[in-house]
């Protein structure tokens, strides 16, 4: 049987001025602009325990995980280093709305972009019962 193997992008549309959130995204995030405005992430630049992976789950319809976002989705974005991208953020101005969280596969912590999406960040670990709440 035909199978999906994966994520292949993420896309999402912009409530205000489009390049200016890809640049937000940039700013803040790291995210590597490529000339048709979005960024390209490649598993290699990965260095995580877990060796790369992208998680897909579909939420209650009352869940209020993406709360306080109205979209009805929230990308969950990997990062290599999370206390050091939280602190790049509080010094942009970017408002952490949650977290450091740290659970069996990792730290979470979650912020708003310009257009009052939920961003998720996570610092992967291999799962682990003995990470949870390290």
């Amino acid at each position: 049987m035909a199978r999906v193997t994966g994520i292949g992008g993420v896309f999402f549309e912009s409530t205000g001025d489009r390049a200016a959130l890809a640049a937000w995204y940039r700013t803040h995030l790291g995210m590597a602009l490529e000339d048709f405005g979005g960024a390209i992430l490649r598993w290699p630049d990965d260095k995580a325990e877990d060796r790369g992976l992208t998680v897909w789950h579909v939420v209650e319809r009352d869940s209020q995980w993406f709360s306080p976002s109205d979209a009805p989705f929230m990308i969950n974005y990997r990062v290599d280093d999370l206390d050091a991208l939280l602190a790049q953020l509080r010094a942009g101005g970017v408002e952490i709305i949650g977290g450091p969280e740290s659970h069996e596969n990792g730290a979470f912590a979650w912020i708003m972009d310009p257009d009052g999406n939920k961003v998720e960040l996570w610092e992967p670990k291999a799962w682990d019962e003995k990470n949870k709440g390290a």
